[in-house]
């Protein structure tokens, strides 16, 4: 070893940025491995903590379906059924996710005194339809300001008739209520439909419908949006074109179990008694995240195994000049007896002396570049909880940082010390 950082010290340049490039090369597989760890570990903690235990949508739909939720029909009916059909469960919530465009009374009054300043226009905002009530067990977001919704169950559905009560009552996360710039007992207008212009306005706001803000929420990290809205679900149905007895439909089933440890014996349960239904399991939605981690870290073992092997390439042919800077010296250790294998190692030290100070680069850039960058995502993905995280720099990230820097210094050392070991002696030490 001393030999070998002798050899370090007489190139201290090429040393540096030999161990530098080994460095930024094995930091690369780090960041790229802490990020999916990261997910999965956060994706996780969360779904345990969520209270949902099983999840039901549309028949041969797929989970995290990037087109969306086809109609689950019968939506209220299905909310009673399924528990009545199933002792262990306690709520089947039916949430329909979807999106409306909302005005508020600033952009109210001036359509109505044709005086919308151009910059003004009504906003786009993802919109949960649910029965307020119905979620016993589910992780929902913590009203923080005002009372919520006032009315048990879903007042309007009245046993199917839809002839009852109209509450517009609306909940708003902060995200949006600044955006509307509405407080608890703001009036806010919600369509399906948007305008085109300021030109559309007023008969936009005569077809909208009213709501009264009744609460300010939090961020709610099953739906991560920065702007989210809340709705009795009969209302939200009335919106987007359902509201009738035909049309009683929801996207989601959101199902919360007395106890969850025999899931996948209520999941095949409701699948035969509501054949209409796809039911997943909690195993099953975190397999689905896992795979879809698994791809990415798939891609991201792509870029980082060519990043690893420059760095080797580079390594091997920064050992291969420094052996031939030596090759009298080499040759006369040989001479004064040393064996081909003494010598052969001492270049592997050199190698893995130069991949050491490398790791030590690449987990201090590992480490700062993960942090940076999982609070640049942490702003810029609104709605997650508190302790989410997009990185894990755990223990088996570093021991694969260091499984790396090993493999690529013995890669890196085989050429060279093979060279070493053949040098000839005689003609080494008779050159000029």
């Amino acid at each position: 070893m001393p030999y070998a950082l002798d050899a370090l010290r007489r190139r201290p340049g090429r040393a540096a940025l030999t161990s530098l490039g080994i460095g930024l090369a094995v930091g690369l597989v780090v960041v790229l491995l802490a990020i999916s760890a990261g997910i999965q570990s956060s994706a996780t903690t969360l779904a345990n903590a969520s209270g949902v235990d099983l999840l039901a949508a549309s028949a041969n739909t797929t989970i995290l379906s990037g087109g969306g939720f086809p109609p689950i029909a019968d939506a209220h009916r299905l909310a009673t059924e399924i528990p009545a059909n199933d002792s262990n469960i306690e709520v089947a919530s039916p949430w329909l996710v979807g999106d409306l465009v909302f005005g508020n009374q600033s952009l109210y009054a001036r359509s109505n005194a044709s005086d919308v300043p151009v910059s003004w226009s009504t906003t786009g905002s993802g919109s949960v339809g649910w029965i307020p009530d119905d979620n016993g067990g589910i992780q929902v977001p913590d009203v923080s300001n005002g009372t919520g919704f006032t009315l048990p169950g879903d007042p309007h559905y009245a046993n199917g008739t839809y002839a009852g009560p109209v509450t517009h009552e609306i909940v708003l996360d902060q995200g949006l209520a600044t955006v509307l710039g509405a407080t608890v007992g703001s009036i806010v207008w919600a369509s399906a439909v948007s305008p085109t212009g300021p030109s559309e306005l007023p008969g936009w706001f005569a077809n909208a419908t009213p709501f009264r803000v009744v609460g300010i929420s939090g961020p709610f990290w099953l739906i991560p949006s920065a702007l989210l809205a809340f709705l009795y679900l009969s209302e939200m149905q009335g919106l987007v074109g359902g509201g009738t007895p035909s049309t009683d439909y929801a996207s989601l089933l959101l199902i919360h179990l007395n106890d969850p440890t025999s899931a996948s014996t209520d999941q095949l349960r409701i699948e035969a008694r509501f054949p209409q239904l796809s039911v997943f399991t909690l195993a099953d939605i975190l397999g689905e995240i896992q795979h879809v981690v698994n791809l990415y870290r798939t891609f991201g073992t792509l870029v980082g195994v060519i990043g690893v092997v420059v760095a080797a390439l580079f390594a091997t042919t920064v050992l291969q000049m420094s052996v031939d800077d030596r090759s009298r010296e080499l040759a006369l250790l040989r001479a004064v007896g040393y064996s081909r294998l003494r010598v052969g190692g001492f270049v592997v030290e050199e190698s893995l002396l130069l991949a050491t100070f490398g790791l030590g680069v690449g987990l201090a850039v590992a480490y700062v570049g993960t942090y940076a960058l999982n609070a640049v995502l942490l702003r810029l993905v609104p709605g997650l909880p508190a302790g989410f995280s997009f990185v894990a720099f755990d223990a088996s990230v570093i021991l694969t940082g260091i499984a790396l820097v090993v493999a690529v210094g013995l890669a890196a050392a085989i050429a060279p010390a093979g060279r070493a070991m053949q040098l000839p002696v005689a003609e080494e030490l008779r050159a000029p």
